[in-house]
């Protein structure tokens, strides 16, 4: 071995070795060569410091793997098995087949996303997905945007910029990302009127706000946390009364947006959209990727008039959805328009499923693993939807030795496997791993079983 630069190799001469004109037929010569230059600079560098050039092999092995680093996807599917069903981090709610096979229809060609094909003219997108957000709701009207924040900012902005905005105190949320309502309210021009104490609002707190002069009514749904003890707020009836009775509208913003009663599945109850409008909300304003179970999204239902209105204004089209959201929405609202959301949404067939069939699958991970052992835990919804409710279920629990060094393990894996810890185990919930997932999650634990030092042996085992 040397350390003399006139020994390492010229970009040319690696060129004509087999393995680089296999990477320049795979990746191409422009970025075959910066890879091979960068491998080059970096061995020149080290050889400065006194280390030894390393051999053609090795130059050519180190520009393959710059190669890959450069072309590897940054947002690559996971497998979840932490049992958080709407797990934000990890993408939220994942979509139907149906949803999935009406984006690749769209996506690969062209569509009548602004074309009437009755009359041949100019359309609207605003009409796709409208019609069963319609019948699902009761509402008059609706509009998709790109996101739930988004709807809010485009409502606020639309029908009260320059205007007071009556909320309670109880409701100025913070959610994910640091997004908060004052925030949004300040950014749409709107001008924030609390009302009520931290725990407490009553019905004269808003009426002695709107008495003063206001342009809408709003609240915000508390879908992430809860105020416990003593509080008290007005039935969302009365609240939509006492708007109406001013003449300003009553917007209420759900956040997750249910479409279906959490309660019947044994959990608490989310309010749904369907609810917030017979109360009386003129506008209701909820998320597609979340207890929907669809693309994200921001959807918009409400009074035909106020929507119209909505509709006009320039922000609209810089928060509008695209083909794609609008084709994955419009099939996964068809489950729910044919009963069968349950058993085709991805996110409602997690919630629905039974411990037992749980448990079922935990034990055949542990039956093809050969170690580990099955045990009672909790899953959740996730998502900021249902704060303090959980499900029973089953998982496949592992002791190892570090878990914080198996779990690292675990996410440079292909796919990687994302999981929990709880009492320095390693968890793995069937809950939320896709069926097909399941032989891929066995086969990398086992790879990964036989390559890392030997599991603990549970307490009691000898």
């Amino acid at each position: 071995m040397t350390t003399n630069l006139r020994d390492l190799p010229s970009v040319e001469q690696l060129l004509q070795t087999p393995r680089l004109a296999d990477l320049v037929a795979r990746f191409g010569r422009p970025l075959a060569l910066d890879a091979v230059r960068l491998s080059l600079d970096e061995a020149r560098d080290s050889a400065k410091s006194g280390v030894d050039l390393p051999p053609r092999d090795s130059l050519v092995s180190r520009a393959e793997a710059i190669l890959d680093e450069w072309t590897r996807p940054t947002l690559q599917p996971v497998v979840n098995a932490t049992g958080v069903i709407l797990h934000t981090n990890l993408g939220r709610a994942p979509m139907s087949r149906a949803a999935l096979d009406a984006m690749t229809l769209a996506a690969r060609g062209y569509s009548n996303l602004e074309f009437d094909l009755a009359t041949g003219r100019r359309g609207s997108r605003t009409v796709h997905a409208e019609a069963l957000l319609q019948k699902l709701t009761g509402a008059e009207s609706a509009l998709v945007v790109n996101n739930n924040a988004g709807a809010v900012l485009l409502v606020l902005s639309a029908l009260a910029k320059g205007k007071r905005v009556v909320i309670a105190r109880t409701q100025l949320v913070e959610i994910g990302g640091s997004f908060r309502v004052p925030d949004v309210m300040k950014q749409s021009g709107a001008k924030l009127a609390e009302v009520g104490a931290t725990n407490k609002v009553h019905l004269k707190d808003y009426k002695e706000a709107l008495t003063d002069g206001a342009a809408m009514v709003l609240r915000a749904h508390r879908s992430n946390f809860k105020i416990v003890g003593f509080t008290e707020e007005p039935p969302l009836e009365k609240i939509a009364s006492l708007a109406r009775g001013f003449h300003v509208p009553f917007v209420d913003d759900l956040g997750s947006g249910a479409l279906l009663d959490t309660a019947k599945f044994g959990l608490g109850h989310e309010p749904t959209v369907q609810e917030s409008l017979a109360a009386g909300a003129d506008l209701v304003c909820f998320s597609g990727d979340k207890l929907l179970g669809g693309p994200q999204a921001g959807i918009i239902v409400g009074r035909k008039d106020l929507l119209d209105k909505i509709k006009r204004h320039p922000l609209a089209r810089a928060v509008r959805a695209d083909k794609l959201c609008l084709a994955a929405l419009t099939a996964t609202l068809l489950h729910y328009l044919k009963d069968e959301a349950t058993r085709e949404v991805p996110v409602w067939r997690m919630i629905s499923m039974e411990p037992r069939a749980v448990k079922v699958r935990a034990e055949a991970w542990r039956e093809r693993l050969g170690q580990g052992e099955v045990a009672a835990s909790e899953s959740t919804v996730g998502g900021g939807s249902l704060p303090d409710e959980s499900m029973p279920t089953f998982v496949l629990s592992l002791s190892v030795k570090n878990p914080d060094k198996f779990l690292k393990r675990l996410r440079e894996s292909n796919p990687p496997i994302i999981a929990r810890t709880e009492n320095d185990k390693i968890l793995f919930d069937p809950r939320t791993v896709l069926e097909e997932q399941d032989a891929i999650l066995v086969e990398s634990l086992s790879r990964m079983t036989r390559m890392s030092e030997p599991l603990r042996r549970p307490q009691g085992q000898v």
